[in-house]
């Protein structure tokens, strides 16, 4: 069983978002304008839509924080939808009259979009009018995770851990290959933040632009490729025992489930299958100052399910978004008639938003493998617990 559970609720077009996670340690120091810094992330990025502009994303704890730190019992958060002041009666939760019966139907999505989760949602739950699919399967849902991620940082970073992340590829421009756990993840995030695309590298991020800017004119949305990053990340977090154990696994879903990632690489992935062993592995070296450590990373910080002690570095494969304002065909669910897909109000490019999401995912699944080994009801006793171990693992 996990040490951190987590829950998020709510629709895109509902009142509000709500999340619960359960199993920090009490007295780790939490304020709203932390999390709130990256809620304001995943809403940058060029190549987002109007609703971006309709929403300020900004928590509220409504359970377990109290004076600035948390409690120990579970941290509840809340987004509110502005939006929802437009929707209020195609989303009511009571039974509907006439008039809320019109505005349903007025609302209704019977024209699935290829690509997104409308017709194998609809087929699954039994649904003809696609909008309760759409609402769940929304990407505005990612909201609450970056809260409880952000959450989950702040936990990291009392043992030391630090997560960021940047756009290494946008349709077919890529950036140039960079070593950043080597630089440290401080230099990353300064150049990364100030670029409209997350790219740290500046001549690619323009040409990022530009190609987003073409496909806007073309109607048409692009995905890519961002990378997540994690240092200070302690040896032996997960398990080689068994296969729900071992953390690649875990780092892999949790990315995997992130809307449009359609593909996940730990370390050199993909090229690894292309190179011989000679030319994959991580060689091992040990100094005193040091103890044991890794001359290269091309495993990505991860061996065997658990961590080697060098930086996580992770992957994903982002598919362009499904919504376009030049609709592929699809068939009426209702009429079974030929027309163009639904349009609903949607982005470009969300790309620099996912890889804020991804970093939430990342630190969301640390957090919890790191309190699976170390234990602990305070902060104050999961650090004393990290010291004992790492003292003992330097004595090896």
């Amino acid at each position: 069983m996990p040490r951190l559970r987590w829950l998020t609720a709510g629709e895109s077009h509902g009142p509000g978002l709500w999340a619960i996670l359960e199993g920090m340690p009490a007295g780790v120091a939490l304020e709203p304008a932390q999390v709130d810094l990256d809620l304001k992330r995943r809403q940058g990025g060029y190549g987002r839509g109007f609703r971006m502009q309709i929403e300020s994303d900004a928590v509220r704890f409504v359970g377990g924080v109290r004076a600035g730190r948390t409690l120990g019992s579970p941290v509840c958060v809340a987004i509110d939808n502005k939006d929802w002041a437009k929707w209020t009666s195609v989303m009511d939760p009571a039974p509907p009259g006439p008039e809320q019966r019109a505005a349903m139907q007025k609302r209704a999505l019977t024209r699935p979009r290829p690509g997104h989760a409308d017709l194998a949602g609809g087929m699954k739950i039994g649904a003809k009018d696609l909008r309760d699919v759409l609402e769940r399967a929304s990407a505005r849902e990612t909201a609450a995770r970056v809260a409880l991620g952000a959450v989950a940082k702040r936990l990291l970073a009392e043992l030391g851990v630090d997560v960021a992340s940047h756009v290494t590829a946008l349709g077919d421009v890529a950036a140039a290959p960079r070593d950043w756990g080597a630089e440290g993840l401080a230099a990353l995030r300064a150049v990364a933040e100030e670029s409209p695309v997350r790219c740290a590298d500046a001549a690619a991020g323009a040409r990022m632009v530009a190609a987003i800017d073409a496909a806007k004119a073309g109607k048409d949305t692009l995905g890519g490729v961002f990378e997540v990053l994690a240092a200070g990340v302690p040896p032996g977090l997960g398990h080689y025992v068994h296969w729900d154990r071992r953390l690649d696994g875990r780092i892999a879903q949790a990315i995997l489930s992130i809307p449009a990632v359609k593909a996940v690489e730990v370390g050199d992935g993909w090229d690894s299958a292309r190179r011989p062993g000679s030319e994959v592995h991580d060689e091992i070296a040990w100094d005193e100052r040091r103890g044991f450590f890794r001359a290269t990373n091309r495993a990505g910080g991860l061996e065997g399910g658990v961590t080697t002690g060098e930086p996580l570095v992770v992957r994903a494969a982002m598919k362009p978004l499904p919504t376009l304002m030049k609709p592929l065909g699809s068939v009426d669910v209702e009429t079974k008639q030929a027309f163009g897909a639904h349009v609903e109000r949607s982005d470009v490019c969300a790309l620099p938003a996912a890889a804020v999401i991804g970093e939430a995912m990342l630190a969301l699944v640390l957090a919890d493998a790191a309190l699976e080994k170390f234990g602990g009801d305070s902060l104050d006793e999961t650090r004393r617990n990290r010291d004992a171990y790492l003292a003992a693992v330097r004595a090896m």
